[in-house]
């Protein structure tokens, strides 16, 4: 997923010199709301997915 976003974050640079300001936008939109929902799936397998069965 993370590499989505910063898939999506090259398309809104490249498209920003290009001078296409309105899917720069919604590119730069996408990337933030992937980047946001990677960053929470990080977090939540950080905390549960280290749990050992108990014995």
């Amino acid at each position: 997923m993370l590499g989505w976003a910063i898939m999506f974050l090259v398309v809104a640079i490249v498209a920003g010199v290009l001078g296409f300001g309105g899917i720069a936008g919604a590119a730069v939109g996408i990337a933030k709301i992937l980047f946001f929902v990677f960053l929470v799936l990080f977090v939540v397998t950080l905390i549960f997915g280290r749990r050992r069965p108990r014995p």
